[in-house]
């Protein structure tokens, strides 16, 4: 058995490496760490991360075909916010740059779906904390996700005001 941790990073193949990163870097907030081959292949770190990168991108081309929808190869990646109300930011920015596809209540967590310029899908998601899980630990499920009642559920209490 090899003890994976976790994930340490994703490469995407994408039509345009610096263009990929813009949108990586406006949408999520990865920072370029480097810039390789001309800008042919690009390495992004998350925002405040301590991984030498998260993302690289390496480019093949505006012409690129994607893979047709149901080949073998890659779904999707998730992305992990910290909070609930991390979830609500991001689909508000995702909406706003015509990226959300979609929204799903896992149970064990909560997750937003998008794709970037090329086609290529991603998740973002909140973890449910784990003693909440009950059923849902050992059932894979999918369930239209009401992101403002999660929040109010999740989201952290609101202070006194001033």
């Amino acid at each position: 058995m090899i003890p994976v941790a976790r994930l340490n990073h994703a490469v995407l193949y994408v039509r345009d490496a610096e263009a990929a990163a813009d949108f990586y870097g406006r949408l999520f907030g990865f920072e370029v760490v480097a810039n390789e081959f001309g800008g042919r292949a690009v390495f992004m770190r998350a925002g405040g991360g301590d991984n030498h990168h998260d993302l690289g991108l390496f480019a093949v081309g505006p012409a690129a075909p994607r893979p047709p929808r149901g080949s073998t190869g890659l779904y999707h990646l998730a992305w992990e916010v910290p909070t609930i109300e991390d979830l609500a930011t991001a689909a508000r920015e995702l909406a706003a740059a015509g990226a959300l596809g979609g929204a799903s209540d896992h149970g064990v967590s909560k997750s937003l779906y998008g794709q970037d310029p090329d086609g290529n899908e991603f998740e973002i998601m909140w973890r449910v904390p784990r003693e909440a899980w009950g059923e849902a630990e050992e059932h894979g499920s999918v369930m239209p996700l009401d992101l403002d009642a999660e929040v109010r559920r999740w989201g952290a209490p609101a202070g006194p005001v001033a």
